[in-house]
């Protein structure tokens, strides 16, 4: 796959660069649909977002890989509580991470022998490691291809764009003005690049108080909704802040599981529903 000095296809001849973008198309012609969770500005939970959405698809049936594009900051082997490093099949193609039966992941962090060494690279060697995180790995057959990338607009999600031509991008803000200023930004990204924006989600939508059980809303309210309509984008949904969501992608384990009835949720289980009319 390559090191930290560089990744082997980056100055490689015509033809190999041929036979990796052969293998690319071939990767992605077995993959139904391909969403990129994308966020203006961080700590609006965007990976946060990305893996409760996987794992909510993955728990209705649908076959899902989570691909984690954000180079410099990894987080979803933790999130997910998977270890060690990605194995190889007999075809020399890399195996994602299991989660479940219908989830797998791949992530920098799972070709690093040390989890905090710093990546430290420029933008074309990442974008020659996120076409191989597509024509390198065994993705299979999925039905939803999800792509954590790292916030704003710069090389990883500009990768995306050019790579795959038909993904759809769901974009994370939380309540606040500047959140939603910086969403902006990446909704005019789409535009620009021709991606389409299958809907906006409000994160860290009101906290209920577990005392009193009154709605605090923290950082405000209503604006993810209010820049969707002005924006004519859909608007997928609130998700409630929660601090057990912290505790459980510290530890590893999966929210959904372990709160089954929350409205947290609920929450991802609506946007999953919008997201199962692609399929």
């Amino acid at each position: 796959m390559g090191t930290q000095e560089g990744v082997c296809l980056t100055n490689a001849p015509p033809q190999a660069k041929q036979g990796q973008d052969d293998g690319i198309q071939k990767a992605l012609n077995k993959i139904k649909n391909k969403i990129i969770v994308m966020s203006g500005k961080g700590g609006v939970g965007k990976t946060s977002v990305s893996v409760n959405i996987s794992i909510a698809l993955a728990n209705k049936g649908y076959k899902v890989g989570l691909m984690d594009v954000d180079i410099h900051g990894p987080d979803i082997p933790r999130m997910l509580g998977v270890e060690g490093l990605l194995d190889i099949n007999k075809n020399q193609k890399l195996l994602p991470k299991k989660y479940s039966k219908n989830l797998s992941a791949v992530s920098i962090e799972s070709l690093m022998p040390n989890k905090d060494d710093a990546v430290i690279w420029r933008g074309p060697v990442k974008h020659s490691a996120i076409k191989q995180f597509v024509s390198d790995v065994e993705w299979g057959e999925l039905d939803y291809l999800i792509i954590d990338s790292p916030p704003g607009t710069g090389d990883e999600p500009l990768t995306v764009a050019q790579l795959i031509n038909d993904a759809r991008a769901v974009i994370v803000t939380t309540p606040q003005e500047v959140a939603l200023a910086d969403v902006r930004k990446s909704i005019n990204f789409c535009r620009t690049v021709k991606m389409d924006i299958f809907g906006l989600v409000e994160n860290m939508s009101g906290f209920e108080c577990p005392h009193c059980n009154e709605i605090v809303n923290i950082f405000g309210h209503g604006g993810g909704e209010k820049t969707a309509v002005a924006e004519n984008i859909t608007f997928l949904g609130r998700i409630p802040l929660d601090p057990r969501m912290v505790a459980c992608g510290d530890s590893g384990t999966s929210y959904q599981d372990e709160y089954k009835d929350s409205p947290v949720t609920m929450a991802f289980s609506k946007i999953s529903d919008k997201l199962s009319e692609l399929a």
